[in-house]
């Protein structure tokens, strides 16, 4: 297995060719940085996926003309205003910042991806974004990703990165990412931004094949609140600068860059879900035998959604009842006699009631910071992991507080 390095500085700048920047362009009320370019000279295979939710913000539709197109030179993000809800000018308004980057770099505006996070139904702040952009532009550097990585941050209480290097076709390639996210956290993606780049030469068919792939065992498979949000996006940019032979049939080469793309979101997906608003605890729900992956998954998430078992994680309380409770409402194929409930380690529900356990022992392993639930189904072969985070007082003051 390919290692991924977690929490490395290097993020979307570890590929050759690719340089990041991030400023304070004046969009967020904190100060803090909010507008983040990332940009490859060399032009680059590009590949998305996008939030399934209906209102979908303007950004998400700008972007997916870019993929559509097959090629990108640069991203352009910012944090402090979703531009999401906003009509017709806040559609011109993301078509306008992709106009000005595309000018202010060189390229074409539809070789630009545009995202954007923060309240929605304001309308951005042009002036501000407009006035930003030459400026990120000339702060852009090799070294750049963690600034970038700064100014996509909404209530996240740290950056998301992770990267890692492989080999194709006696090449070695490069792969790096950042990532944000806190609330609004659930299946088919979440109020999340992730941009990952690479060196690597292949098709952007192949490419969105393998993304697609990718996600739907990493940012498909976290919640944090079980709510969808209007702006997620996930974008890979391609520039072939590592010099492998194009990748543009699905043969061992494919298979390798599926696999690397996978572990690199699920590194990062588990980075979202343990910095969920307020969390205090991150959670492993694997879960076993079942008949199907989408079994597998809705029990899983039905778990991971489950207001009373977040709250009892986060209580420290060893209350199966509520995980066995989740699972039975799922809907998926169950049978209380032949399923098995495990909380770090220690069985504490099979043959469709409780079993004698330690105590102690289970109220230590419910006090640590990362907690792992194993569901044996017993009912077929399939398997799957979702992870997620406990409900605290935390989020409750975080999102009582946002908009204002």
């Amino acid at each position: 297995m390919i290692p991924i390095k977690i929490n490395d500085p290097a993020g979307v700048t570890f590929a050759k060719g690719f340089k990041a920047a991030g400023i304070v362009a004046g969009l967020k009320k904190s100060g803090n940085k909010d507008l983040a370019l990332i940009y490859t000279e060399t032009p680059a295979a590009v590949a998305g996926t996008f939030t399934q939710n209906k209102v979908a913000a303007a950004p998400v539709h700008v972007s997916k003309l870019t993929v559509k197109n097959g090629t990108a030179h640069a991203v352009i993000s910012n944090a402090g205003c979703a531009n999401a809800c906003t009509g017709d000018e806040g559609l011109k308004n993301a078509h306008n910042m992709g106009e000005v980057t595309a000018k202010t770099l060189g390229c074409k505006p539809e070789e630009v991806i545009v995202g954007s996070t923060g309240v929605i139904g304001v309308q951005l702040p042009m002036d501000t974004i407009t006035a930003g952009i030459p400026k990120v532009a000339a702060e852009l550097s090799p070294t750049g990703s963690a600034d970038a990585s700064a100014a996509i941050l909404t209530t996240d209480t740290k950056s998301k990165t992770a990267t890692a290097t492989f080999t194709v076709g006696g090449k070695e390639v490069h792969i790096g990412g950042i990532a944000k996210g806190s609330g609004m956290i659930r299946p088919n993606m979440a109020t999340m931004l992730c941009y990952i780049t690479t060196d690597l030469a292949i098709t952007p068919a192949l490419l969105q094949k393998a993304l697609s792939a990718a996600v739907n065992l990493s940012f498909n498979m976290i919640s944090v609140d079980g709510d969808m949000s209007t702006n997620d996006m996930c974008i890979v940019l391609a520039n072939g600068l590592a010099g492998n032979d194009i990748i543009d049939t699905e043969n061992e080469d494919f298979e390798t860059v599926k696999e690397v793309l996978k572990n690199i979101t699920i590194e990062l997906a588990k980075q979202i879900a343990a910095d969920g608003e307020g969390a205090g605890k991150f959670i492993t729900i694997n879960i076993h035998n079942a008949v199907d992956f989408n079994d597998a998954k809705t029990v899983g998430m039905a778990v991971a959604n489950s207001p009373l078992v977040k709250t009892a994680f986060f209580g420290e309380d060893p209350n199966w009842g509520r995980i066995i409770c989740a699972v039975g409402y799922s809907g998926a194929n169950m049978v209380p006699e032949k399923t098995t409930l495990s909380i770090g380690g220690i069985p504490i529900f099979t043959k469709g009631m409780g079993t004698d356990y330690n105590e102690a022992a289970l109220r230590a392993i419910m006090a640590e910071h990362d907690i792992v639930v194993d569901i044996d189904l017993n009912q077929g072969t399939e398997s799957a992991t979702v992870w997620t985070c406990d409900l605290t007082y935390g989020y409750v003051k975080i999102n009582g507080e946002y908009h204002t």
